[in-house]
């Protein structure tokens, strides 16, 4: 057979995010399920078509979702936990995402979100005990969707998240005994895994690709040995029932490296996946266990992640080594990972008077990745002459990109090589600026703040697009936004919020907006990636070196400063987040771009401190997310990220209160380097993961002040007061009190207005009773 090609899964949103619409309509109630349902179907059938009509292969199946994946696949196989057991169909599959609450009937909170390994995509984890009970769904989804394509004439390969990486996404049960391992349920999972296999065998699929993104992890020698017994078992499993499909283990965002062997030893496995854009290194290793083994092997030279075109020369020489090496019916060409994480088409971007050729021509979206593998695989398969003008045509684009003078900035590079040590600390250690910033501000015990945005309307957003179209002036456009800020402000003090923030009314998104306005940043018109859920994003272009030419936020929050005497809370996204929520140029290290970034932030932290901005907040939600999947590589970034961190903040006064927030995600494993980003005030997440977060920050004590988030805007349901007085009881036994600040999970943005007037009402209730208490405290010890 010849050399093939294949892809890993493929955008689910649509060209113009039909399935958000589609999914929020139905939230809202003016979309029906049988709309939504059809909707759905009609965008399979179309994504199956495109990569069918470009000359795809492997074509994946079960890679779509409503929501995600993962929770997918908790629901496939009935890991549900039991407080959603009363609800059925997308009731309970929304309600496990989002939260359900209807009054006097219903009132369940959402399963927790985490980030998808080091990408801004956010999964859902569902919890496991002892008692969980792994059930296969009936007419399961892979099985529905594989017979969907097969309709259509389109014979797929149904995508499934690996057996063992699915226990590893998923989080333990906070109820459950203390020696319960989550992977002693392996052997019932994969028995599982055995009876859906053998579904979408018995419907006529030949190959099926497994999901197993930890084997580029450090794994211990516990999961090492869990992989080999779980293969080990399927591969008896289905062997028994005389399943014939052929497995396909994908592995991604890493090089295999130690790993290989582990993988390619895998029983019953045909086939093995690695990532040869982020793991070029182990393509040797990859090759030679292939070798030994007889298996094959999937090449994934196209990124998936960014939005560069392939440079096609260095990736047809691997492939062409590869099948050198293992003959052609052993090698497929493939992206490195699911183009999940690319936007869907590069067609919106070439129309228009506004284009940026270049941008454009320097750029594959996933449609165009679809074209560039399918141009390596025929030139493997025919030879090089047989596609000569499109290697020709790359060629000249990537000589184009690296030669352009829109690149470097040589004023740039000097002022990042001229940062002195004295850059990277503030004037003077966090408790002695307490004791001023205490002075300045005047705060009452258990401040209260929110965590930067509010509301954004649809009338807000239609505001933004008739100014962006020129249907709108600026002076109108301005005067509307003043508008908002002044109903917001109002807002917070009938709530008799502590620390006010403008809401951003003027922000579509808290990267993109300081991406506009940063030079060697490029924007897109429709690169939309999901984000989670129907949340997607627009991610800036950082094709260059990076600084800011003029001020950002400082006319908008001093015109909210100047309409209240309460503290205004500057709102800024910091430099590691603005970098990992970017597509970011790889033609030079991420450190060089992050400190670029960091001045940039740094001279307005100054302007904003020098319009008489006292309290300002640099987010960094991204910190935990650009962490390196391989524990050697950790130290090296969390120093850049933390000195990049440090460039942004440390250029104020000792009065000036520099707060960042962070979110969904892990920090046990770095809070040493959250606490040398020495901000006054962290805030984090925590009523998501209810609480989860906390304990990494209690067991290395942090020692500056910190607001974990008393409840989650991550859905509809308004937290009751009694929940949120627990949570900060619960925050009390290992918070110090006079540390402690009351603020919601993360930002508000995507919430009603309803919703968010009555949840902040029972956060400012809050803190009122344990400052009461704390008064009366005080008073019965005098």
């Amino acid at each position: 057979m010849p050399v093939t090609s294949a892809i890993l899964g493929f955008p689910r949103m649509g060209a113009n995010r039909e399935l958000k619409f589609l999914v929020e309509g139905f939230w809202k109630g003016t979309v029906s399920e049988t709309d939504l349902l059809n909707g759905a179907k009609e965008l399979r059938e179309k994504h199956w078509r495109i990569q069918q009509s470009k000359g795809i292969d492997a074509i994946p199946s079960n890679d779509f979702s409503l929501y995600d994946h993962i929770l997918d696949a908790a629901v496939t196989f009935g890991a549900i936990p039991e407080r959603y057991a009363g609800l059925s169909g997308l009731e309970q599959y929304f309600a496990m995402a989002r939260g359900l609450q209807k009054p006097g009937t219903v009132d369940v909170a959402s399963l927790p979100m985490s980030k998808y390994f080091d990408t801004n995509y956010h999964y859902v984890p569902v919890p496991l005990s002892p008692s969980t009970v792994f059930t296969l769904a009936p007419n399961s989804k892979p099985v529905r969707e594989f017979n969907e394509a097969k309709a259509i004439g389109i014979k797929t390969r149904p995508y499934i998240v690996g057996p063992v990486s699915f226990l590893l996404l998923a989080r333990t049960n906070k109820e459950a005994p203390i020696q319960f391992n989550k992977l002693d349920l392996i052997d019932a999972l994969v028995d599982n895994y055995a009876g859906l296999i053998g579904e979408l065998g018995a419907a006529g699929a030949e190959w099926i690709q497994l999901d197993e993104p930890h084997l580029t992890n450090d794994l211990t020698p516990v999961q090492q040995a869990v992989y080999l017994r779980a293969y080990t078992r399927l591969a008896a499993k289905l062997a028994a029932a005389s399943v014939g499909v052929k497995l396909l283990v994908a592995t991604y965002f890493e090089g295999l490296d130690i790993n290989a062997d582990l993988a390619f030893a895998l029983p019953g496995v045909s086939a093995i996946h690695a990532d040869l854009v982020r793991g070029v290194d182990s393509f040797t290793a990859v090759v030679s266990a292939a070798k030994a083994t007889g298996k094959a092997v999937s090449l994934g030279v196209v990124n998936g992640r960014n939005v560069w075109k392939a440079d096609l020369e260095p990736a047809l020489r691997l492939v062409e080594q590869a099948v050198v090496i293992l003959g052609a019916d052993r090698v497929s060409v493939a992206s490195s990972c699911s183009l999940l994480h690319s936007p869907h088409s590069l067609d919106a971007e070439r129309l228009g008077a506004q284009v940026d050729r270049d941008l454009v021509d320097w750029m594959a979206f996933a449609v165009e990745k679809l074209d560039e593998i399918v141009v390596l695989t025929k030139a493997a398969r025919f030879g090089r002459q047989y596609v000569r003008a499109a290697l020709d045509a790359n060629a000249k684009s990537i000589s184009g990109k690296k030669e352009s003078p829109r690149i470097n900035n040589p004023a740039v590079q000097a002022r990042l090589k001229a940062v002195l040590p004295s850059q990277l600390t503030r004037k003077s250690p966090y408790a002695a600026r307490r004791k001023i910033q205490a002075d300045i501000l005047k705060l009452p015990k258990y401040p209260t703040t929110t965590i930067g945005s509010f509301p954004q309307t649809a009338s807000l957003r239609r505001i933004r697009a008739q100014f962006k179209k020129g249907t709108l002036s600026k002076s109108e456009y301005e005067r509307l936004l003043k508008e908002e800020i002044a109903a917001v402000v109002k807002f917070q003090e009938n709530l008799d919020i502590d620390v006010l923030v403008h809401g951003e009314a003027e922000r579509n998104d808290m990267v993109e907006y300081f991406g506009e306005q940063l030079d060697g940043v490029g924007f897109t018109k429709n690169g939309w990636v999901q984000s989670y859920g129907s949340r997607c994003v627009k991610p800036p272009v950082i094709y260059g070196d990076v600084s800011r030419p003029n001020a950002m936020t400082v006319d908008w929050t001093t015109y909210a400063q100047s309409l209240t005497k309460r503290p205004m809370k500057g709102m800024l996204t910091g430099p590691i987040t603005i970098l990992c929520w970017s597509f970011v140029r790889d033609d030079q290290p991420r450190e060089i771009t992050a400190k670029q970034i960091g001045l940039a932030v740094r001279d307005e932290v100054v302007d904003l401190e020098k319009a008489g901005i006292k309290v300002i907040q640099i987010d960094e939600p991204a910190i935990r997310e650009g962490l390196p999947l391989r524990r050697t590589k950790w130290d090296d970034y969390l120093k850049w990220a933390v000195d990049a961190f440090l460039l942004s903040s440390t250029g104020v006064e000792d009065g000036t209160q520099i707060h960042s927030h962070m979110c969904y995600s892990d920090f046990e494993d770095i809070m040493d380097a959250i606490i040398q980003l020495d901000c006054d005030v962290l805030s984090i997440e925590s009523a998501k993961s209810d609480l989860k977060l906390l304990q990494a920050f209690q067991q290395r004590a942090y020692p500056n002040e910190l607001g974990p988030g008393i409840f989650d805007i991550h859905t509809q349901r308004v937290a009751p007061l009694g929940e949120m007085t627990n949570r900060v009881d619960q925050m009390q036994t290992c918070l110090a009190w006079d540390r402690i600040w009351i603020n919601p999970d993360c930002g508000l943005k995507t919430r009603g207005w309803e919703e968010t007037e009555a949840v902040l009402k029972n956060m400012v209730a809050t803190a009122k009773h344990f400052r009461s208490a704390a008064i009366a405290a005080a008073a019965s010890e005098n």
